[in-house]
């Protein structure tokens, strides 16, 4: 844990160091009355054509070249490089202009789904391993399906057996809509309990009017719920780390796209 703190804190001191080079920089063509922009310009998009190298890091593993925690080092540190680099570039916060806005807009977007990318990859495997619970996520709906029909066969024995049809209706007003389908995607998503404290209270609310047969039966059941909630966790933080890559990828190729245009015109222009 030492060893990591370090390593951060290193790339953190690298990081700013960089930026207040070339902000000392800005600040001296400033003075001398040199126009910084293009200097800033070049930096920032030579940096952002780096860190578009990483997700083809990602998919060349088996070469030599660092390892793929390396690469999110650099990446998540040139990331936030490109914010101060962009400021310095346009000189404010948002740019004028309608085609310097939209590349703003999609600047700024693909650095906000970077760091909560950065957050996501941090928290949620910790917590899934937390959990206990191995889960394939393309397999879910038919582990839920699966827990559905045992939760149904609980259901039926304890009728079959008991003669009562207390727990089969209150399953039809509860619990037949819990193991449908995944349920409490936020709650899960933002660590709260309510899907464990919902189980309980369901569960509190009808073992009083059951009877010592009827309350294995409901054991039964409530442990299958509580199964069925660390699958329902798994489901949620699982797609949240799939999910944020479909914004933040789309927008570092649409940032891409703007800047290289961006680029091509501001030379033209010169030229």
């Amino acid at each position: 844990m030492k060893a990591d703190s370090a390593r951060r804190l290193a790339y953190i001191v690298l990081t700013a160091a960089l930026f207040v080079v070339v902000a000392l920089q800005v600040q001296n063509d400033s003075r001398t009355l040199t126009d910084p922009t293009p200097l800033t310009g070049y930096y920032l998009f030579g940096l952002m054509i780096f860190l578009a190298l990483f997700n083809t890091r990602k998919k060349l593993s088996m070469l030599p070249i660092g390892s793929v925690s390396f690469w999110l080092r650099l990446h998540v540190s040139g990331g936030l490089l490109t914010l101060g680099l962009f400021w310095l570039h346009i000189g404010k916060l948002w740019p004028n202009g309608g085609y310097e806005q939209v590349l703003a807009f999609s600047f700024y977007l693909v650095n906000l789904t970077g760091i909560l990318g950065y957050i996501i990859l941090k928290v949620y495997p910790s917590r899934m391993t937390q959990v206990g619970t191995e889960v394939i996520y393309e397999r879910i709906p038919t582990d839920i399906a699966a827990m559905r029909e045992a939760a149904e066969a609980i259901i039926l024995k304890c009728t079959e057996e008991t003669g009562s049809d207390t727990i089969a209706r209150h399953y039809l007003e509860t619990f037949h809509w819990y193991f449908a389908r995944p349920r409490h995607f936020w709650s899960h998503a933002l660590g709260s309990q309510a899907s464990s404290h919902w189980i309980r209270h369901e569960v509190d609310n009808l073992r009083r009017y059951l009877n010592d047969a009827e309350q294995l039966h409901l054991d039964s059941l409530m442990e299958l719920a509580f199964i069925k909630s660390r699958v329902d966790f798994h489901y949620a933080a699982q797609t949240i780390m799939k999910g944020w890559l479909l914004i933040h990828l789309p927008a570092a190729v649409a940032v891409m796209a703007l800047a290289a245009w961006h680029f091509i015109l501001v030379h033209v222009y010169i030229l």
